[in-house]
């Protein structure tokens, strides 16, 4: 893992927490989720370019897709 990587996965990683404590404390299930796969997503992608772009587009997707 490169230090970029590192990076990226805690950035990313802390603002999926933060939608991941909303979307329970709100009981709204898309930032949950999305929280939820941007905790877990850092662990499944080593390549940093991949690992951006699937978790720009997670952390946009609660302000795209609203119930």
């Amino acid at each position: 893992m490169t230090a970029s990587a590192l990076i990226w996965s805690v950035v990313f990683g802390s603002l999926g927490a933060g939608y991941c404590l909303y979307g329970v404390r709100q009981r709204a299930p898309v930032p949950a989720l999305c929280g939820t796969a941007l905790i877990v997503l850092p662990y499944l992608l080593s390549n940093v370019y991949a690992l951006v772009a699937a978790c720009a587009v997670l952390a946009v997707v609660p302000f795209v897709i609203r119930p």
